[in-house]
């Protein structure tokens, strides 16, 4: 039984400060653990390991693909080793340091997207991130994990530190984020989580988001609408299973995810079902392939069609063109 004044503390943390705050836990016991960050540890929740375990933290400073490649170097020597910065500098300005030390030479860095979507607000699209899916999960050999609430992020935290090998975990959301998970689960990367039944459609999700498309499901339900929601926190590799489950019982599946429509989970859902005999239609609800504009996060979803209301309203008319 998981203690209700941690998960309180969990969620004031959010994803970042969480992640984080359970390495530092894990670190104190352990010489071996080394995380690095690219100027921006700060804000990237890395504040705790900062303080308590400033012997295991190394700050490159403003360069990203140096990093990658110390954190190589630091992997080859049997660290576990974690890099972190927001998501939008460590996935496009390293891509090609990450394709060669982690995809191809296969060194199990832990690379931490940070700030993920389109939680950096006023700072724009420069500082948005929703192409990284698209970006981590062409290379070959890394595991790709997105996890929906603080706790979660823990999870893979504790997952992470473990795995030998190469992972992206990306981070979404930010400081008092909504707590999905109120009790412990078993938890395994490659598994995807049913956080609610339902017989007429599957909500797949991944990220923080999936608060808003379990509000978006109760609300499908009160208008008679039987809505399941999975959390799919690891993207690659998907978990095919429950996927093919969904495919013989559902009569429509939503993809929802704070990244752009092309490339991330939906896409890779509709790769999966390609194969299938038998699946119901997909809609892809996530960021349009475009930029938009800057604002407060919540106007932000809001705008981009991705708070609960638009969610029930887009899932709700679509299903009554099913007939």
């Amino acid at each position: 039984m998981v203690d209700r004044k941690i998960l309180r503390t969990y969620s004031m943390l959010g994803p970042q400060g969480s992640f984080f705050a359970r390495l530092a836990e894990l670190a104190a016991e352990r010489d071996d653990f080394a995380v690095l960050a690219a100027d921006l540890a700060q804000s990237s929740g890395i504040g705790k390991f900062m303080r308590e375990c400033p012997n295991q933290f190394y700050n490159v400073g403003i360069a990203e693909q140096n990093m990658v490649n110390i954190a190589a170097g630091l992997a080859k020597t049997g660290f576990k080793t974690f890099a972190a910065t927001f998501a939008n500098f460590i996935t496009m300005r390293s891509c090609e340091q990450v394709r060669v030390n982690m995809g191809y030479m296969k060194l199990p860095v832990k690379l931490v997207g940070a700030r993920a979507g389109i939680v950096n607000g006023h700072l724009g699209n420069s500082h948005f991130c929703f192409e990284d899916i698209a970006l981590m999960r062409v290379i070959p050999n890394l595991v790709v994990v997105s996890p929906v609430d603080a706790f979660e992020a823990v999870k893979v935290a504790e997952a992470a530190a473990e795995s030998d090998q190469p992972m992206y975990i990306r981070l979404t959301g930010k400081v008092n984020t909504p707590m999905i998970y109120k009790e412990d689960y078993d938890f395994q990367l490659g598994k995807a989580v049913n956080l609610k039944e339902g017989t007429d459609i599957v909500i797949f999700t991944t990220g923080t988001i999936a608060a808003n498309g379990l509000k978006a499901a109760k609300l499908l339900d009160e208008v008679g609408i039987s809505t399941a929601v999975v959390n799919i926190h690891t993207i690659k590799p998907l978990d095919g299973e429950v996927l093919e489950a969904y495919a013989k019982t559902t009569k429509l599946w939503v993809s929802l995810e704070e990244h752009n429509i092309v490339g991330g989970l939906g896409s890779a859902i509709a790769e999966y079902k390609a194969a299938l005999k038998q699946s119901p239609p997909q809609i892809f609800l996530g960021l349009p392939d475009a930029y938009g504009k800057a604002g407060e996060y919540e106007w932000m979803l809001e705008e981009n069609g991705l708070s609960a209301q638009k969610i029930f309203e887009r899932i709700k008319d679509y299903f009554n063109q099913l007939g």
